[in-house]
Parts: C-alpha cells; structure tokens; sequence
C-alpha cells in the first residue's frame, strides 16, 4: 500500500487529546512518524500507545508549549527519535473567554503564549534544521517539500464576541503563517493555516456540570458550552452540526500531503460552511 506520508516526521502540539490526537492517528495511518506532545503525560501516552499497536511509530514530548525551553526540546525529541522533520503541526491550545472590560491581562497574555509565541519558538527552534537540510537536497538535485500547518480558528478570521484575546492570538497566527510562507519558501516549506469554527471537543461540547473546568498551569478554566448556545450556533451552521475531531483532522491532513506542495501562505475555514 503506498501511504502518502510514508517516512516522514511529524510534530503535533496538543496531540493527546481532542483534534490534536486524531490529527496524529490520521498522519501515522499514512506513514508518519510522530512526536507526540501534551501538558500530561497519560493523554500522551495513550496516543502514543495506540498508533504503536496500530503498528505505527510515535513517541511523547511531555510538557507546557509555553515553556520558553519547549520549542528546543520538541526538535530535539523529533530529531533524536526519528532524525529529521517533515511536518510540524502547531495545534496546542484552549479558550478563557472574558468581555473585554472584565477580561485580566493574565487572560490576554494566556492566550497570546499559547496560541501565537508558543508556534514561534517551535518554528524557530526547527529553523536550523530546515535550512542546512533544504541546502544540503539543493546540492543534491533533491526537491524535498516540508509542511507547517498552523491552527487557527474563526474567531481569529472573523472576530468573536467575548474572545478579544483568542481571536487575536489567532489572527496573530494567520499573520505568522503568511510571513513564514515567504521566508522559508526558498526552502520547499508550505505553511500554511486551518481555521476551525465548531469542532465538537472536551472544550466546545454541551456543558452537563456548568462548573467544568480544566487545570492549566494550576488555574482553572472553565470549558463546555451551554446547552441552549451551542444549539443556536449549531442552527447557523449550514451544513446543520459542528464538525468531529476527525473532519478537523482531514482538513489539517490536506495540507501535509504531496498533492498541497504548491499551496502556501493560505488560511483554509474549517467551519461547515459557516463564514
């Protein structure tokens, strides 16, 4: 069976859970080689574990993205477990909604670490890597394409009330993806954004417990959606549900793929046809 990702090297921020880990089943059901990465080290564990007895290749980088000697770690799991990078997936992240007038600056700044500065680091961490092994193909007469997707979401696209901080880290995103795009094209690297409106995760899902929260850091954010919100969103949708971790996963999927390696600087909406 020829696999279309076959022997190359993936990383995946946030990948234990959610559309992080279906986006590390999907790239190591078609050949990858995956490092895994989430804050704890069960979730990660168990992806890692599952595309073993799947007969895959992955191994786990635990710990905070936001941690200033993460980006540097990261390369250094990829590149000592697998010896190389081809796909570098920036996926880590959560909401902490507030208005703005209520909204802290821990809030504001959460979120641009996470979302924006954490997929810098990552990037620049890589940024030795990518450019002796694109001189060294050159020489070569290779032509050996690497991909950077980068998530991004609608709210960074098209705004969100109560999200001033998410939506511009997210912006942000799209903004670093498009420069990127043009710094290391001389490279053969795509770069490129998914944007997601309504996935159906542990973060958006209809909210049973309305006190539900995750720890971060040791502070804890509330997540789920109610009830009542979350059908009214889903009625604007036009394709009448929000999308599976799995439909997410596709999306981030078509940009890994040889069939993507003239496509770059883009920000694909991932949303059911809602703008």
């Amino acid at each position: 069976m020829n696999r279309k990702l076959e022997h190359k090297v993936a990383l995946i921020s946030g990948s234990g859970r959610g559309i992080g880990r279906q986006i590390a089943l999907k790239l190591a059901s078609e050949g990858a080689r995956v490092v895994i990465n989430d804050l704890d080290a069960a979730p990660a564990q168990q992806t890692v574990a599952d595309i073993l007895a799947g007969g895959g290749q992955a191994v786990a980088c635990i710990g905070s993205v936001t941690d200033a000697d993460f980006g540097t770690r990261f390369v250094k799991q990829a590149l000592d477990s697998f010896g190389g990078i081809d796909i570098i997936v920036n996926n880590a992240g959560y909401t902490w909604d507030n208005v703005v007038q209520k909204m802290s600056d821990e809030q504001w700044e959460a979120m641009l670490a996470v979302h924006l500065t954490a997929p810098f680091r990552i990037l620049r961490a890589a940024s030795a890597f990518i450019r002796d092994a694109a001189k060294k193909e050159a020489d070569a007469g290779q032509t050996v394409f690497r991909k950077v997707v980068n998530i991004s979401s609608t709210s960074g696209v098209y705004g969100n009330a109560g999200q001033a901080n998410y939506a511009a880290a997210k912006a942000g995103i799209n903004g670093l993806t498009k420069a990127m795009a043009k710094e290391w094209g001389r490279y053969k690297v795509n770069v490129n954004s998914v944007a997601f409106g309504l996935i159906m995760t542990r973060l958006t899902e209809a909210a049973a417990d309305a006190d539900a929260k995750i720890d971060i850091a040791g502070q804890q954010i509330k997540v789920g959606v109610n009830p009542q919100v979350l059908k009214n969103a889903e009625a604007l949708i036009p394709l009448g549900r929000g999308g599976t971790p799995e439909e997410a996963a596709g999306a981030v999927y078509m940009f890994c793929i040889p069939e993507s390696n003239y496509v770059s600087g883009q920000v694909l909406v991932c949303g059911g046809g809602r703008p």
